[in-house]
């Protein structure tokens, strides 16, 4: 996004699809060149890429930053580009492994009125005002996901992937979960409510897998993903 474009993002009211500053015709356009700088953005990238999801509020002394720190850096090391969400915490950590190990290291930044600053170690940033249009180049460029503990965002993230696999509207490709001490109790919730309720079938399920282990997400990544 153009230095123009983001001075004007930063003066609008935070409620950006209930605002009056534009028309909704004019809004459309705004819409077409943020996919448009996006996949112009995007497809440059020349390596196969991995998304890591999670908390834009982990500190950098957390335990959780410095895995995704090393994890990152060794998926680097390998030779696979790092797509986060540009911000601070487990998208700062991701980014910041994958930069020192001088790989590609991709800051999807969204504007925010709280929370959200990009982070210093992107050597590949975009800026984007709307949630959908930046999720869509996490969907359309990533080989593999993998989440962190993390938030609403991270949960919006995690199953919007989940249901596009499910549709087949995607490639099936990993979905990892690090660490089972905080992603366990949702998928025993998920197996006690939507399996035993049929709003989903078992093999649904089977789309998702907890990993404590970086090495074995490494292992699978490189598995999965060809370079």
């Amino acid at each position: 996004m153009k230095g123009k474009d983001r001075r004007l993002v930063a003066r609008e009211p935070k409620y950006c699809l209930e605002n009056d500053v534009v028309g909704d015709s004019w809004r459309m356009f705004r819409i077409m060149g943020e996919f448009v700088d996006g996949f112009d953005g995007m497809s440059a990238l020349n390596v196969p890429a991995v998304s890591i999801f999670g908390s834009a509020r982990t500190s950098p002394d957390d335990q959780w930053y410095l895995t995704a720190e090393h994890l990152a850096g060794e998926l680097a090391r390998a030779g696979y580009g790092i797509i986060t969400g540009g911000g601070p915490g487990i998208m700062e950590a991701a980014n910041k492994g994958a930069s020192e190990a001088e790989g590609v290291s991709v800051g999807l930044n969204i504007a925010l009125p709280h929370e959200q600053q990009p982070n210093p170690y992107s050597n590949f940033p975009l800026e984007f005002k709307y949630f959908f249009v930046r999720k869509v180049m996490f969907l359309k460029y990533s080989q593999a996901f993998i989440c962190f503990p993390g938030g609403f965002g991270s949960l919006d993230e995690l199953f919007e992937v989940v249901t596009l696999i499910q549709t087949q509207r995607i490639k099936p490709c990993p979905i990892l979960l690090v660490g089972s001490s905080f992603w366990g109790g949702l998928i025993d919730w998920i197996k006690d409510q939507f399996i035993s309720n049929g709003t989903i079938s078992s093999e649904d399920l089977d789309l998702i897998k907890i990993i404590d282990d970086t090495e074995e997400v490494v292992e699978i990544i490189k598995k999965s993903v060809v370079l």
